[in-house]
């Protein structure tokens, strides 16, 4: 009697779904067109990232929010110069100032916030980490969410990438994950939603 060997199990069979934290190092799907490491604080009070794989944002999302926020900085500096030149209203340099100033730095720091992005599927929860200067690290339960939901504008869409939301019982213990590739958004919702069923069952 030959013993047949069991099917090893792949990325989408209901087997690798179920314990996410037995992935090690990187992912062909979540980790396709991503960047290479977290962007991490030098200070020794940083959070620290931890044992596990973390998995980070598409490089296409760095686009999207630059083409975003500048078309919003364009759109202001018409709006203002049109006041000023055709109805000569020089106070709205004032407020558009203060935005054009805030635009500017938001796309200077785009590049290093997109960086710092990261998540980690660990046994039990996900956890989402973010920011340089105001760190958050936010751990979700796998058997608490209620709804993973995926959503995308024209321009997200363009360059292919999308967001992906965890809503939990508890609003404040939600996660967004923005700038995912479509496909990675969509192998992790059909992941997330399997490993959730079976926490809640206790199979």
């Amino acid at each position: 009697m030959t013993n047949t060997p069991e099917p090893a199990a792949t990325p989408d069979s209901p087997t690798a779904a179920t314990d996410p934290s037995e992935r090690s190092g990187r992912d062909e799907v979540l980790d396709a067109r991503t960047f290479d490491r977290i962007r991490q604080p030098r200070g020794a009070a940083r959070l620290p990232l931890g044992d596990g794989a973390w998995h980070q944002l598409a490089r296409a999302y760095v686009w999207v929010r630059l083409i975003s926020t500048t078309t919003v900085l364009l759109v202001v500096l018409a709006v203002a110069l049109a006041l000023s030149l055709w109805v000569h209203q020089l106070w709205v340099w004032i407020p558009a100032g203060i935005v054009l100033v805030i635009l500017v730095w938001t796309l200077a720091i785009t590049p290093r916030q997109a960086r710092a992005y990261g998540y980690q599927l660990r046994a039990d929860d996900l956890v989402m980490r973010r920011g340089i200067l105001w760190q958050r690290m936010v751990a979700v339960p796998y058997g608490r969410m209620q709804l993973v939901d995926i959503s995308h504008g024209p321009l997200d869409r363009g360059f292919g990438i999308a967001q992906l939301k965890l809503v939990t019982a508890a609003a404040s213990s939600g996660v967004t994950i923005p700038g995912l590739t479509q496909e990675a958004a969509e192998r992790l919702r059909d992941t997330l939603i399997d490993v959730a069923e079976s926490r809640r069952t206790g199979l």
